[in-house]
């Protein structure tokens, strides 16, 4: 593969280079990664020029509908859009739904637009292992609105949340006990929250469910004083309150950039980036070691027979890897 080839076209903004230089990061062959290496590296300039945007909610919330309207609505306004949508993988065939596509038709057409399913595999709370360098790799290729949708489910939203510079939570339109479903921390992470469907019968009741969140939203401590989570109303299907998301998103790029809180979440998001790389180094590490597997999956029996503790077995673990390094050898060999 010509990695500089591959980098002129991608910068030039071709799909085609985009699409072929994500599922060169997403491979696993050793040979691969090192090629991914040196196209991130190579391209790592020309990234962070755009706005990242997450959004999770439920299934049936209808974040496709409401990502392709939206999404069609910034391009005319002279953006380009990428959307990178991370599907559930089956835990036990490791197949995954990539529909997205076909759910969003009109704006896969588009010139404008770059749409990427990638299964979430075993990446924990459900986010691609390498969605970080896809963002990177979209920057590169000049799109400077890029969306991350999630399933909704387990903490997905919390690690989406992480990688973005605004997260979007979508509700459906209930009101009363469906809105102690919402997760707490889910809520504590909302940049916005965007209640869908409401049209036709269910004004009324996405109306009492908005003022429900925003007492909700009330009561709970962010981390940004200097801005209170708004409720908006939508109907994608309708295409209405689109003209309100998008002023509610530049309004808070704007605020977070003169407040300098942009950039300094954008740092830490690398280090905290870095550092999860790091985590899951070493626990492939530790796996790849034949005798430290051994000792896992004796301490694995040993926890599920209740003869130690999970603490204890994690520690004991960890110290039989540490004299394994005092030793002098390459524990990743075995």
């Amino acid at each position: 593969m010509d990695i500089q080839k591959l980098k002129e076209d991608l910068l030039k903004g071709k799909r085609r280079a985009l699409a072929k230089a994500i599922t060169l990061i997403e491979s696993k062959n050793p040979h691969h990664k090192e090629l991914a290496r040196k196209l991130l590296e190579g391209i790592l300039p020309y990234t962070g020029n755009s706005v990242r945007i997450g959004i999770s909610g439920v299934p049936g919330v209808g974040k496709s509908t409401f990502i392709e309207v939206f999404g069609l609505y910034l391009i005319e306004r002279g953006h380009r859009v990428a959307v990178l949508a991370v599907d559930p993988s089956s835990q036990i065939t490791g197949g995954s739904v990539l529909g997205d596509k076909t759910r969003m038709e009109e704006l896969s057409r588009r010139e404008e637009a770059f749409i990427r399913p990638s299964p979430s595999g075993d990446s924990l709370g459900g986010v691609a292992r390498r969605t970080r360098e896809s963002i990177f790799l979209c920057e590169a290729a000049g799109y400077d609105m890029i969306i991350i949708e999630t399933v909704g489910v387990g903490q997905s939203e919390i690690s989406v949340a992480s990688m973005v510079d605004m997260f979007l939570l979508m509700q459906l339109p209930n009101a009363g006990d469906e809105l102690q479903g919402i997760k707490r921390g889910v809520m504590e992470v909302a940049d916005a929250i965007i209640i869908n469907k409401a049209d036709s019968d269910n004004i009324k009741r996405a109306e009492l469910a908005k003022k429900q969140l925003e007492n909700a939203l009330g009561i709970l401590k962010r981390q940004d004083k200097d801005w209170q989570t708004p409720v908006i109303l939508v109907s994608a299907r309708e295409k209405r309150g689109i003209d309100e998301v998008f002023s509610t998103i530049d309004r808070y790029v704007k605020m977070r950039k003169s407040s300098g809180a942009f950039e300094k979440k954008r740092k830490k998001q690398s280090v905290d980036w870095m550092w999860s790389v790091v985590m899951e180094g070493l626990k492939s590490l530790l796996e790849s070691n034949e005798k430290i597997s051994s000792i896992a999956r004796d301490m694995e029996n040993a926890v599920i027979n209740q003869m130690t503790t999970p603490s204890l077995a994690a520690e004991y673990i960890l110290s039989r890897f540490k004299e394994s390094l005092c030793e002098g050898g390459a524990p990743w060999r075995g």
